[in-house]
């Protein structure tokens, strides 16, 4: 039977009889030169006369060139090395060749053969087999030689070592009959390197072998079991007789083979260089020397002796799956797997017992798995039948590097399932990778897989867009033939037209010789002078062209008087323009630009026919083609400036929202900021915190407590941190790593482990965003209930932020929907797909519901069939209480029986503030208990009561700017709950309010050119208002005239910029009569003292104000309180200079050049403006004369000021952050 034992590690083979004597197999360490080499060995007791019985071990070694390797090769005491000694030539081959390699060493021992320098290795095999033949299998090359120093009596250590075929092996002479059976130790030279491996057992009953000596120690008889000489208990259950008749070993022998091939079979002393082998490569038996043929019995051998290896390995494995499955049925076990340890990157059987499985009645099973916890790499397989005693079927399964566990059931590739009573089954992987190690890898891979659907959909998009704009493009082609087609139907008709009234033959004023000429011919002119208006005329000029003027001026000639003929004839020579079908010219007394008199034929000019011209069908197939080609370049010519010009916003918009974010990051720094700023998924970041601004101060210890993603990350809440002092002052700092999967990271302080004092940004928790994670933020779903909505229904400024705020929260990937009345007077021009939705009823009304899009927004019109929205206003009715009211009911009831589920509610003022309450009394429990209420305030004057019942159920409040929410605070409405309240500064449209693409100003500017396009829109303001075309500082108010924008300063600034030298343009009016008569009596003072420098247009003009914005120097924005303000945000926009008093959101917005760097360094920004205290003449001079002066004094610092205000971002980018802020605050209430 063939006993397969694994050679990747030092193998010894111990035989032993009723005296101890062990037979061991050094471990490979070197190589023979080259050549191959056959050794028989017999292991037993070893005779004075060299015959050897017992075991026969038949050693096969292939052998290649190596590098050498120093060894030290343990032997007995007393005991001499001993060596191989060369046979004499047997005829074969191999031996031949040895003998001729031995002979051409003999004459330079000392040197290394070439050959044994040559790298290509050769397998290395060896046999090891028992046989009834003492002479089965003896490869007569060389004789092992008998040990002559052997000590009778005690234990005994034969060492077949590793040798080295060389010059150095010693002849001996032939030994007798026996020679050819056994082989005698040598006490002469040992070989230091070579090598060899054993690559199958072959054990074989024996009945003929000679008589054995059992009484010689270390001897066995003749047919003993191997299972005896390696010393393996053996119980009688586990020998059984095979179909020959002979007893066999079912026991684990090569457990037994593995446990004795022990690394400490090899002794290393100190001096041992032994390089790294690949053992590999000792099986490839196609590694042959290539100037070194191998003979055809060396291959025949190496094959066979590497089928034998593999049968013993196989017999191995099937006698352990063998016994695995006995000791699995006996204990009612229905599953195994072998091998029995699973490890990663390896191939695993798994064995199921039919027959115990809730799938015994099946003719197919199969097993439906996937690694780690089912979360990687699924698969489905057919398990068959085996020969194992029992219903065991089994199939392979490749377990990848990846896993650290196998999940599975077995089914019947239909409904019926064996899932382990419900727990599924599972195999542990031994070395895998470790689970947390595991989560970082599959982030890895959705991230990568999110990279690759990134790029695929980008291509997709770019085809698509390529698509597009080919289809596009031939539109625009066909387009461009029907105009082609169309101006030229018109100028053959108008051509056809003149070519009737031109003339051919001679005229009494002029004349062409000859008369018959075709184009690209030189003909002369003549004109005669006295008969028309330039008889009187020095010089004579021809100003001609062809066929209607078509190139315009083409022919410029000077006229000679002729001597030839009678009379005042002159005359020039002209060459016929090609494609000419007749000419057209008049007479002038002087070249273009200098003619004073001319003689045009009585306003007709004059016209000649070409006599020979082209056939006018080519003509006019040449002259639509010309037209085609000139339309097609201006074509090309306008897209190439459209595209320029939208690639040069969306390169603005980026480089703005970066400065936004980075603002963002670094509004707070004053209290905490990170290094680096912008945070990195997978990276380390260290957090820097100053207590002394916060709640904390003076606390002795500050804990950092940090999450991710919400404090929703897998990972949960970090373990607090105590923060270490750092190098910058007061600051404190901690440093965590950011996961993989983070897409925001969430922190708080405390004074102390376990709590104590927290400072969490007063409810809000400190949040900052994370780049480049594999997990993006879900997306919420905000829903606004408004009256107003820009441009479709707007009254005033809630219009705008109800638009604009929706737009910013959109762009950054949440969903935001607006319910809006559908009143009879909305814009629906700018209303885009607009179609009905459904109906449904409440109150009795049956509501319509109406969908469109609204600057890409999705907005929803209620419309109930009771005419509330039919008055053709937005307010102004008396029952506007009772119709807000009914709306707001309305889309609450829309909200629920729309199925929807919005996370926020957001409603406006006092027209939607009923939602608040409605919501939180009726229908919190009624299917929207998802939603949160946010409710803003933009102006506090209109509807308290309903304002603060709204306060009271609201979830969060916010009105338009942080100063304005403390001036306010005090108010009884404000006052209970400033816990919920917040400032968020309002801001504007950037695609509305844009000078590199504003139609209303000549010249389109950004930043980079500010100072030329404000000088184009100055003086192109200048001229529309019929002021002194001069550089000026010019003053610019835009306003409502009421007293809140305080009237009385704005009179005073006029009289102060016009006492200054400066000019003023005022666009307004008011409200209250008398108001805008006292205007329009100062208009008329101003107009008429200050004509050339002060204009006050009394209305509201949308194109005019556009151009007051580019083209004044400042604006002036004196308001007694302001909310919010987008006067000076918009004036910023254009790069003019806001002076404004410190009220509102002038405050949070605009900071002094001169007194609020600090203050504007706190938030991210550079002083941008002028401001001033007070609310009478003093506070405005102190304000404005600073800035007149700045203007005055230094051109270039306020022309770099005006760059600077540009480049800040004052759009909703910012705010929308502050809102999405607020929002996933009002989320975690309870």
């Amino acid at each position: 039977m063939d006993v397969p034992f694994p050679l990747h590690r030092s193998l010894s083979c111990t035989s032993v009889s009723n005296a101890i004597t062990h037979l061991k197999i050094k471990p490979i360490l070197g190589f023979v030169s080259h050549g191959t080499t056959s050794l028989s060995v017999q292991s037993s007791s070893w005779r004075k006369d060299g015959m050897v019985t017992g075991v026969s071990f038949s050693i096969c070694a292939n052998f290649s060139g190596r590098r050498r390797r120093k060894v030290s090769t343990p032997r007995s005491q007393g005991s001499s090395p001993k060596g191989f000694v060369p046979r004499k030539p047997s005829g074969m081959s191999t031996q031949r060749k040895v003998q001729k390699s031995n002979g051409d060493k003999e004459s330079k021992s000392t040197s290394t053969s070439k050959e044994s320098e040559i790298s290509n290795q050769k397998t290395v095999e060896a046999r090891v087999e028992t046989s009834d033949d003492d002479t089965k299998g003896v490869v007569r090359d060389h004789k092992f030689l008998e040990d002559e120093d052997e000590i009778n009596g005690s234990t005994k250590s034969i060492s077949m070592s590793p040798v080295r075929v060389s010059s150095q092996f010693v002849e001996s002479e032939e030994t007798g009959g026996d020679d050819k059976d056994a082989v005698k130790l040598n006490k002469s030279k040992r070989s230091e390197e070579s090598g060899f491996i054993i690559d199958s057992v072959i054990r074989e009953q024996s009945g003929s072998q000679g008589e054995t000596n059992a009484s010689s120690k270390g001897s066995h008889a003749v047919g003993t079991k191997l299972y005896e000489i390696l010393q393996v208990d053996v119980e009688p259950q586990q020998l059984k007789e095979n179909n020959a008749g002979n007893v066999e070993y079912k026991g684990p022998v090569a457990s037994k083979l593995l446990e004795i091939t022990k690394a400490s079979d090899v002794e290393h002393t100190e001096s041992n260089e032994i390089d790294d082998l690949d053992t590999n490569s000792f099986f490839k038996s196609d590694l042959i020397e290539e100037d070194e043929p191998l003979a055809a019995g060396t291959v025949e051998t190496g094959d066979s002796s590497l089928n034998l290896r593999l049968e013993m390995e196989a017999n191995l494995r099937r006698q352990a799956i063998e016994r695995l499955a006995e000791e699995n049925l006996l204990q009612g076990i229905r599953l195994f797997c072998f091998p029995e340890v699973v490890k990663p990157d390896e191939d695993v059987e798994i064995f199921l017992n039919r027959g115990l499985s809730t799938l015994k009645n099946e003719s197919d099973v199969l097993i439906m798995g996937a690694f780690n916890e089912w979360r990687y790499r699924s698969f489905t397989t057919r398990l068959t039948e085996t020969h194992l005693n029992g219903d065991w079927w089994s199939c392979k399964i490749h377990v990848p590097k990846e896993a650290y566990r196998a999940d599975f059931v077995f089914f019947n590739g239909q409904d019926v399932y064996d899932n382990n009573d419900g727990n599924d089954f599972s195999i542990t992987v031994k070395g895998g990778m470790q689970i947390i190690d595991f989560e970082n890898f599959l982030l890895e891979e959705k991230w990568r897989e999110q990279e690759k659907l990134a790029k695929e959909q980008a291509e997709r998009e770019r085809l698509a867009e390529e698509q597009r704009r080919i289809e596009a493009e031939k539109a625009e082609i066909e387009a461009d033939r029907a105009q082609a087609k169309e101006e030229a139907a018109k100028k053959k008709k108008v051509l056809r037209e003149l070519m009737v009234k031109a003339t051919k033959t001679r005229d009494i004023t002029w004349y062409i010789e000859p008369s018959e000429f075709k184009c690209e011919d030189k003909v002369r002119l003549y004109y005669n002078k006295s008969s028309g208006p330039l008889s009187h005329a020095k010089d004579l000029w021809i100003h001609g062209g062809y066929n209607n003027w078509k190139d315009g001026l083409s022919i410029v000639k000077k006229l000679v008087k002729s001597e030839r003929i009678d009379g005042d004839w002159w005359y020039t020579e002209v060459v016929i323009p090609d494609q000419a079908l007749f000419l057209d010219w008049v007479f002038a007394d002087g070249p273009p630009k200098h003619a004073i008199a001319y003689d045009n034929n009585h306003r007709q000019d004059f016209h000649a026919i070409v006599p020979n011209h082209i056939p006018e069908e080519l003509y006019w197939v040449e002259e639509e083609h010309q037209i085609f080609k000139t339309l097609q370049e201006e074509r090309r010519l306008r897209e190439a400036a459209m595209r320029a010009k939208v690639e040069k916003t969306a390169l603005l918009k980026t480089e703005t929202k970066e400065r936004t974010m980075k603002s963002f990051l670094l509004s707070q720094k004053h209290v905490v900021y990170t290094e680096p700023l912008d945070i990195q998924a997978g990276s380390s970041v260290t957090v820097y915190y100053n207590p002394a601004n916060t709640v904390l101060n003076g606390k002795p210890e500050i804990w950092f407590r940090c999450s991710f993603n919400r404090w929703t990350h897998r990972l949960g809440p970090l373990p607090p941190q105590k923060m270490s002092p750092a190098e910058n002052g007061t600051h404190v700092r901690a440093t965590v790593k950011v996961p993989l999967d983070a897409y925001m990271m969430d922190f708080v302080f405390s004074e102390r482990e376990d709590g104590g004092i927290f400072d969490n940004k007063s409810g809000m928790d400190y949040h900052i965003p994370v780049f480049g994670g594999v997990a993006k933020e879900p997306p919420m779903h905000i829903v606004h209930i408004a009256v107003e909505m820009a441009p479709i229904a707007k009254v005033g400024g809630l219009g705008d932020v109800v638009t604009s705020l929706s737009r910013a929260v959109q762009d950054l990937n949440h969903n935001v929907d607006i319910i809006l009345p559908k009143y009879d007077c909305l814009k629906m021009n700018n209303v885009k797909d607009f179609r009905f939705h459904k109906n449904y009823f409440w109150g009795g009304t049956e509501i319509k519901v109406w969908f469109g899009k609204v600057e890409g927004l999705s907005v929803y019109f209620l419309e109930p069939q009771n005419g509330l929205f039919s008055k053709g206003c937005v307010y102004g009715c008396s029952n506007d209480g009772e119709r807000f009211g009914f709306f707001c009911h309305a889309a609450l009831e829309f909200l629920l029986q729309g199925g929807f589920s919005p996370d926020i509610i957001h409603c406006h003022d006092w027209s939607s503030a009923p939602v608040a309450w409605l919501f939180k009394e009726q229908y919190t429990h009624y299917g929207l208990s998802k939603s949160r209420i946010v409710f803003t305030i933009h102006n506090l004057e209109f509807g308290a009561d309903l304002i603060g019942r709204a306060m009271t159920n609201a979830d969060k409040a916010t009105t338009v700017s942080p100063t304005y929410s403390q001036e306010v605070s005090g108010n009884p409405v404000i006052a209970p709950h400033l816990h919920k309240f917040h400032g968020i500064v309002n801001g504007i449209d950037p695609d509305i309010w844009d000078p590199l693409n504003d139609k209303f100003i000549p010249i389109p500017y950004t930043s980079e050119n500010v100072v030329e396009g404000k000088t184009a829109a100055k003086e192109a303001l200048q001229r529309k208002l019929g002021l002194k075309q001069a550089d000026l500082p010019l003053v610019g108010i835009i306003t409502r005239l009421t007293h809140q924008k305080g009237i009385h300063l704005i009179k005073h600034a006029i009289w102060r910029t016009l006492e200054r030298n400066g000019q003023v343009v005022l666009l307004g009016s008011a409200p209250d009569p008398r108001v805008q008569n006292n205007f329009v009596n100062l208009a008329n003072q101003l107009h008429s003292k200050y004509n050339d420098r002060a204009r006050l247009c009394l209305t509201y003009d949308e194109p005019l104000s556009h151009l007051i914005y580019a083209g004044a120097d400042f604006i002036l924005v004196p308001s007694i309180f302001e909310p919010c303000g987008l006067t000076q945000l918009t004036a910023m926009r254009y790069g003019s200079i806001p002076v404004v008093r410190k009220t509102g959101g002038l405050y949070d917005t605009v900071f002094d050049v001169d007194h609020d760097k600090e203050r504007a360094q706190q938030c991210g920004l550079e002083p941008n403006g002028f401001s001033f205290d007070g609310a009478d003449a003093g506070g405005v001079d102190y304000a404005l004369n600073r800035a007149l002066s700045a203007w005055y004094d230094g051109r270039d610092w306020f022309n770099s000021l005006c760059k600077q205000v540009m480049e800040q971002d004052w759009s909703w980018n910012r705010p929308a952050l502050d809102y999405l802020e607020l929002y996933h605050a009002a989320r975690k209430l309870e």
